[in-house]
């Protein structure tokens, strides 16, 4: 048990150390080798890169070999991340997955819609999952033949047109709340950013795709965060990086990898239950009023505070705490 444990937390410490320092690293890699012997290796890459460039928004290149890797289910079962579905999601539909809340790194929308270790497909048979991510980390060298290959894609309009196009059974999961939301997750928070978030309910008209809200309950619970009070100094240049970079700096922390008492990357081992909520019918309307956009976006609300209420008792939570919607 203590040698599975180990593996566990290896398997989480090694993902966290990918999505921070994977790109940065090859970014600097392939950048020395070009003063080397071996820059053809360097450029046979980047002349790989110009030539593949169009295709993380043509849908990227999923491989369901990755997806299966023993690692992910190490993966899940360090904290542990399960999913639930509450409804079926037929595939002859598509469907826009609203994911809630960021958290720092995204912990359980990446085991449920990136890798099998969480059963996606025997859960939900006949889908296809995808990730939106944010666009600039595919201009990052080897980093984007990654994510590509669990699954993530830009989350830009022609990536998600383009998916939403090729289905029907595709299922587009987005984080809504994106990089601004991250500044306000901290254990026991349960904040969404969703208010003044439309474009997703506006991708989900134009193409008729049901939309589908789902929360990851404990997904703020396994980092520590400094947060800094809204209107601060330091607050301020958090958003100003974000508005520059597209991600928001967070101060984090969680354990070490040898003892559970230091700081450190590796992520809190805290429970992480990622519910799928029942699907909003949506028509087709190409080109959607205002009006249509904010009653779906209701109904979106509506349900994803219902699914919270109605799963956060078997999720740990106490009946008095609420969903704070902004």
């Amino acid at each position: 048990m203590a040698l599975r444990r180990r593996l566990e937390a290896l398997s989480v410490f090694q993902w966290v150390l990918t999505f921070l320092f994977f790109g940065l690293f090859f970014t600097a890699l392939l950048g020395y080798l070009l003063f080397t012997s071996y820059w053809s290796v360097t450029v046979l890459y980047f002349a790989w890169w110009m030539w593949d460039w169009e295709t993380p928004e043509r849908g990227g290149r999923q491989s369901d070999w990755m997806r299966r890797w023993r690692v992910w289910e190490l993966h899940r079962d360090y904290f542990p991340i399960k999913l639930v579905k509450t409804a079926e999601l037929p595939p002859t539909r598509n469907y826009v997955l609203g994911s809630h809340p960021h958290g720092i790194i995204c912990a359980g929308a990446f085991s449920a819609f990136c890798t099998e270790g969480s059963g996606f497909s025997r859960t939900f048979p006949g889908l296809k999952s995808s990730l939106g991510v944010l666009a600039g980390l595919f201009h990052l060298p080897v980093y984007r033949e990654y994510m590509m290959s669990s699954g993530m894609v830009p989350v830009s309009k022609q990536s998600l047109d383009f998916l939403l196009r090729g289905g029907p059974g595709r299922l587009v999961a987005i984080v809504v709340g994106g990089a601004a939301e991250s500044l306000d997750c901290a254990p026991g928070e349960q904040r969404v950013h969703l208010r003044g978030r439309r474009g997703f309910v506006r991708l989900a008209l134009q193409h008729g795709a049901d939309l589908v809200p789902a929360y990851s309950f404990g997904e703020n619970d396994i980092f520590q965060q400094l947060r800094f009070a809204e209107g601060s100094r330091l607050r301020r240049l958090q958003l100003r990086v974000k508005e520059l970079v597209g991600f928001a700096p967070c101060l984090f922390r969680g354990r070490g990898l040898l003892c559970s008492r230091s700081w450190g990357l590796l992520p809190l081992a805290t429970p992480i239950t990622v519910v799928v909520g029942q699907p909003i019918p949506v028509p087709r309307s190409r080109r959607p009023t205002e009006e249509e956009v904010d009653h779906y976006h209701a109904l979106y609300v509506e349900a994803l505070q219902q699914l919270f209420e109605a799963h956060k008792g078997s999720c740990g939570l106490q009946p008095s705490q609420r969903l704070v919607v902004t």
